[in-house]
C-alpha cells in the first residue's frame, strides 16, 4: 500500500450534529464529494471509540472507489480497523512522531498550526523524516463556532506568513463559506477546510459545488 494522492483543495471535516445525527454523516460526505469535495475528515469528540469506528467505516463505506480520501481526526489508533486513509492530529493530540509510528509510511498524516513556532518546529521533524508528514492545518483564519477552545483567528495576514514558512501544503481553516473561499484561493495555499458550510447545508452537493466553484475562480 502506498499514500494515496493528495488533493486539499476542498476538504470537508465532518461535523456529527451540524450532519443531522451519525446517520446522516456518510450521505453528507458523499453529496459533498459529488459536489466537489477531494479530502474528508472524519470528526466527533464527543463519541467513544465505539460510536466513532462506527462512524467512520460508514464514511470509508461510502466513499470507497471514489478516490477521495479519508482522514481520522485525532483517532490514531482506529485508522486501521476503520478502512481510514490517514490521520489528523492537533497540538494536544497524539505525538506527531508517535502518530507515524503507529500508522506506518504508507498512510497519510496532517497537523494543525496556529503559530509561527508550531510551523518552526515542523522543520525539526521533516529533518528526521522527509516523510513524517503530508501537509498542515492552518487557522483559525476567520471566527468560527465549530471548536469552543481553538485559537483565536489570525486572519488571510497570518495564513500567508505560516504557509510561506513551510514546504508542506497547506489547507485554511476557521470560518470559511462560499463568500470567503476566494480569499483563500488567492493566498496561495494549497487548498480550504470547512465544516458548517456543508455540514449543515439542506444541499451539500449544491454547496460544495458552488465551493469548489468559488476555488478555481479565484486560484
Amino acid at each position: 500500500m502506498h499514500r494515496r494522492p493528495l488533493d486539499l483543495t476542498l476538504y470537508l471535516v465532518t461535523d456529527t450534529r451540524m450532519c443531522g445525527g451519525p446517520a446522516e454523516v456518510a450521505a453528507t460526505a458523499v453529496a459533498a464529494v459529488e459536489g466537489g469535495v477531494t479530502l474528508v475528515q472524519v470528526r466527533d469528540p464527543h463519541a467513544d471509540d465505539r460510536e466513532f469506528t462506527s462512524l467512520a467505516r460508514g464514511v470509508t463505506t461510502a466513499l470507497a472507489g471514489s478516490g477521495v480520501p479519508v482522514l481520522l481526526n485525532d483517532r490514531v489508533h482506529l485508522v486501521a480497523e476503520t478502512g481510514a486513509h490517514g490521520a489528523h492530529v492537533g497540538q494536544h493530540d497524539l505525538d506527531v512522531r508517535a502518530a507515524r509510528e503507529l500508522l506506518g509510511p504508507d498512510l497519510l498524516l496532517g497537523l494543525s498550526c496556529q503559530s509561527v513556532a508550531h510551523v518552526d518546529a515542523v522543520d525539526e521533524l521533516l529533518e528526521e523524516d522527509p516523510q513524517m508528514l503530508d501537509y498542515l492545518g492552518i487557522g483559525p483564519v476567520w471566527e468560527q463556532a465549530t471548536k469552543p477552545d481553538a485559537a483565536q483567528p489570525g486572519g488571510i495576514e497570518r495564513l500567508v506568513d505560516l504557509g510561506a514558512r513551510t514546504p508542506l501544503p497547506c489547507v485554511a481553516i476557521g470560518g470559511i463559506d462560499v463568500h470567503r473561499i476566494g480569499l483563500v484561493a488567492r493566498s496561495g495555499v494549497a487548498g480550504a477546510a470547512v465544516v458548517s458550510a456543508i455540514c449543515t447545508s439542506p444541499h451539500p452537493t449544491l454547496s460544495a459545488h458552488r465551493l469548489r466553484q468559488a476555488w478555481e475562480e479565484n486560484r
